[in-house]
């Protein structure tokens, strides 16, 4: 750690955070590992083991962490960088935990909560997020297998990267973060999948109505009633008296119209002559 101390300000509240978080990352376990780079506090690698009882068992996947100046307050961005059949590679992955939905963020998680989380949500289906991926489970299988020899150009080969036999269990506080995060990204698909929703039927129904009311009623709409009945007559009647009801009042306005504008005439006409009266007299 002497190197970031003569490095970064250790006042800072992202470079204490960080420099401890390393410090409890720094040995690794069986499922994970993460550490920053040497020239580079604010990005880390990370390598993660597939999780077991899925398409991803016995894989082994490389990975960037780039963590912004403002960490915790707001969340860092995830690459994978090994072929996975989930993840696309050397793009941000989106989800809850990451820099696409900074507002599901909270400041308690860590590091280690969001490896833990990535784990987690690998055998979920992507439902079309970015840089999601569908692979089939032959497919990613057979990724897994692949992905054993990779090679990262800074850390080496990933495989050496995990301890053999040494696991860190999983806290309860740790536990109900992941599963905070997974509710969360719950939301966060829900709300997505929310926005294709077709619009609101209110608007359709009511042009219906309009349709329906304007519409005669007929043998069809009126059952038990003949189309030339009493009840039809009077109905069809009440609809024409209706209909033309706007037009008596629209020739109404239109005579008003007339009267003020022979009226206005007529004012201007006056007053035209009395000026040329007072003139001649002049």
């Amino acid at each position: 750690m002497d190197q970031y101390q003569a490095k970064y300000n250790t006042k800072s509240t992202s470079v204490k955070r960080l420099m401890r978080e390393a410090k409890e990352l720094q040995e690794a376990t069986e499922d994970y590992c993460a550490h920053p780079l040497e020239e580079n506090l604010f990005e880390w690698h990370f390598t993660i083991r597939g999780p077991p009882d899925s398409d991803f068992s016995g894989g082994v996947y490389h990975g960037r962490i780039l963590l912004p100046a403002e960490y915790p307050m707001k969340p860092p961005n995830i690459i994978l960088l090994t072929p996975n059949g989930r993840f696309e590679v050397n793009k941000k992955i989106c989800l809850s935990i990451s820099g696409h939905h900074p507002e599901t963020w909270q400041p308690s998680w860590s590091i280690r909560t969001a490896l833990l989380a990535l784990i987690a949500f690998m055998p979920t289906p992507g439902i079309g997020t970015i840089g999601s991926l569908d692979f089939t489970p032959e497919e990613r299988k057979q990724l897994a297998l692949k992905s054993q020899s990779f090679v990262c150009s800074d850390c080496g080969k990933i495989t050496e990267e995990l301890a053999t036999g040494v696991s860190k269990p999983v806290t309860e506080e740790e536990k109900s973060l992941i599963d905070c995060v997974a509710f969360k990204e719950e939301e966060v698909h829900e709300s997505n999948n929310g926005e294709a929703d077709p619009p609101s039927s209110s608007v359709s129904e009511s042009s219906q109505s309009e349709l329906r009311v304007r519409k005669p009623y007929t043998a069809d709409s009126a059952p038990g009633q003949a189309s030339g009945g009493p009840a039809a007559v009077e109905s069809s009647n009440s609809l024409n008296s209706q209909t033309v009801q706007p037009q008596a009042n629209t020739g109404n306005i239109n005579l008003l119209d007339r009267h003020r504008s022979l009226i206005i005439l007529f004012i201007v006409t006056a007053i035209g002559l009395l000026v040329f009266r007072r003139l001649i007299m002049i």
